[in-house]
């Protein structure tokens, strides 16, 4: 199996007067499930509907 390097970054700024959160999925292809870990680069696009993550194969035929 082919290893994938994964780095996430985020800029964090303290605020003393407001409560911040943060939440994390899995990314994955909307139409056959596969991510990162399968070796796919993942796009997110934004439809009528909402954005849906699509994979480097899924996404060409959008």
């Amino acid at each position: 199996m082919k290893r994938v390097s994964q780095t996430i970054m985020q800029k964090m700024h303290s605020v003393e007067s407001k409560t911040v959160s943060t939440s994390l999925s899995k990314v994955e292809c909307y139409v056959c499930g596969k991510g990162l870990e399968d070796g796919h680069s993942i796009t997110a696009k934004t439809l009528p509907n909402g954005i849906v993550l699509f994979c480097d194969v899924h996404y060409s035929l959008q």
